[in-house]
């Protein structure tokens, strides 16, 4: 179904994406601008949608919460290996497992021996960006890789906005939509997941799997402003 047809407001269920979806890309993790009203905004939509808002993002928990301090929205960070249903409920992390100190310790050599390259470390796994870099990409993939091989059944190394990105198997934003979908308020509802990176298609396709609808970001709205433009409107 196209994207303007959606179901009556009390059986859809929006699952969004934060960096290039919500908000535009920053050259580092830390310096996104948060638009003015969007926190609002979100409460907005949140209301309408009785609960069935969620933010499925790569980032940490604490990330989502220092932009966005106290909206009223589901949570799923670092593709699934975290979640929290509702501002002051409990945190809730899947069986997954976390990388070893070894290769934190490797990827931080790594970034050290690139300048311009930055780590970030995540609960369950750890990303190496190269936005300031990008002709150092393969140079940063190659040892990546060859860390992940040596637990291949376990993790998993993936591109993203501009980085690598290593994680457990099972922790993905496909998973994430299932484990919501799940749960009230989301169970029963047909669910909308829009992203704008490689790492959503799994979201999207969780999303058309249970009847709803995975939409690109720059295919249906053009940049992160058509989203919450859409979304004001939707609100």
């Amino acid at each position: 179904m196209p994207l303007s047809d959606l179901p009556p407001r009390e059986r859809l269920a929006l699952l969004l994406d934060f960096d290039g979806t919500l908000v535009e890309l920053a050259p580092t993790p830390d310096s996104v601008v948060i638009p003015p009203g969007l926190g609002d905004l979100l409460a907005r939509l949140a209301r309408r949608l009785d609960g069935a808002l969620a933010l499925v993002s790569g980032r940490p928990l604490a990330d989502l919460d220092h932009f966005l301090p106290g909206i009223p929205v589901a949570l799923a960070g670092e593709h699934g290996g975290v979640f929290r249903l509702a501002p002051g409920h409990a945190v809730l992390r899947p069986d997954l497992p976390s990388v070893p100190q070894a290769w934190r310790e490797a990827a931080i050599r790594l970034v050290a021996a690139h300048p311009g390259a930055l780590y970030e470390p995540k609960a369950r796994g750890l990303v190496v960006h190269y936005r300031a870099i990008p002709e150092a990409k393969d140079a940063l993939a190659a040892p990546l890789a060859a860390l992940v091989a040596t637990d291949a059944e376990r993790f998993a190394l993936l591109p993203s906005h501009m980085a690598w990105e290593i994680r457990p198997r099972g922790a993905d934003k496909g998973s994430a939509v299932r484990f919501l979908l799940a749960r009230p308020p989301f169970a029963g509802r047909t669910p909308v997941f829009i992203g704008d990176d490689v790492t959503d298609a799994d979201g999207m396709d969780a999303a058309r799997e249970a009847g709803g609808q995975g939409v690109f970001v720059a295919e249906a709205f053009g940049d992160p402003a058509g989203v919450r433009a859409w979304l004001a409107g939707l609100a």
